[in-house]
C-alpha cells in the first residue's frame, strides 16, 4: 500500500528537483570577464542567476597554467563580493557594483596585490573601470585581449618640451 505513495513521492521530488534546476539554467547569464590581478591580464566568464549568486572562472593570458575559480553573491542594492581561489595557490577576494542586471565593475586583493575587473563589458567599456599596470594598455592582437606597451608619444623636431618652438641660439 505504501510503495505506490513512496513512488509517486519520489516521482515528484525528482521532477521538482529537475524543473529548478532547469529554471535556473533558464534564469541565468554568462559574460566576459576583464581583470587585472596584480598587474597581469587575467580573462573569463562569469555565469551570474537571477538570484544574484554565481560563479567565476578566469585565466592569465601571460600563463595559462594559472587559472581562478571562485564565487560570488550579490543584489542591485548593495553591490557583490565573491571569493576565489587559484591553480598557483593565491586568493582573492572583491566587491562589485552592477551596472545592470548583467554588467559591471569591481576591486579587490588578489595575492596581497590589488585587482580590477569588469564584466559583461567590452574591452572599450572596460577601460575606465580598469587600473592598468603603468606604461600599458589594453589591445586586441588579432585573436585575443592583450595587455601591450604603450608606445612614447611622438616628439616633433623643433619643439621643446614646453610645445613652444625652438629658437636659434637659445
Amino acid at each position: 500500500m505504501y510503495k505506490p505513495l513512496f513512488a509517486c513521492l519520489a516521482a515528484y521530488f525528482g521532477l521538482a528537483e529537475w524543473t529548478n534546476a532547469a529554471a535556473a539554467e533558464l534564469f541565468s547569464k554568462t559574460g566576459p570577464v576583464i581583470a587585472i590581478m596584480a598587474n597581469e591580464l587575467f580573462l573569463g566568464e562569469a555565469e551570474g542567476h537571477l538570484s544574484g549568486a554565481g560563479t567565476i572562472a578566469l585565466h592569465s593570458q601571460r600563463n595559462p597554467d594559472v587559472t581562478c575559480v571562485g564565487e560570488f553573491t550579490s543584489s542591485a542594492a548593495l553591490g557583490g563580493s565573491g571569493k576565489m581561489l587559484c591553480s598557483n595557490g593565491t586568493a582573492g577576494t572583491y566587491r562589485f557594483k552592477r551596472l545592470s542586471l548583467v554588467k559591471g565593475y569591481g576591486a579587490g586583493i588578489y595575492h596581497q596585490h590589488s585587482m580590477s575587473f569588469t564584466y559583461g563589458l567590452t574591452a572599450d567599456e572596460s577601460r575606465r573601470y580598469l587600473e592598468l599596470p603603468p606604461g600599458k594598455k589594453l589591445e586586441h592582437n588579432g585573436k585575443t585581449l592583450v595587455l601591450a606597451d604603450v608606445s612614447p608619444a611622438p616628439t616633433r623636431p623643433g619643439l621643446t618640451t614646453g610645445g613652444r618652438k625652438d629658437k636659434p641660439g637659445h
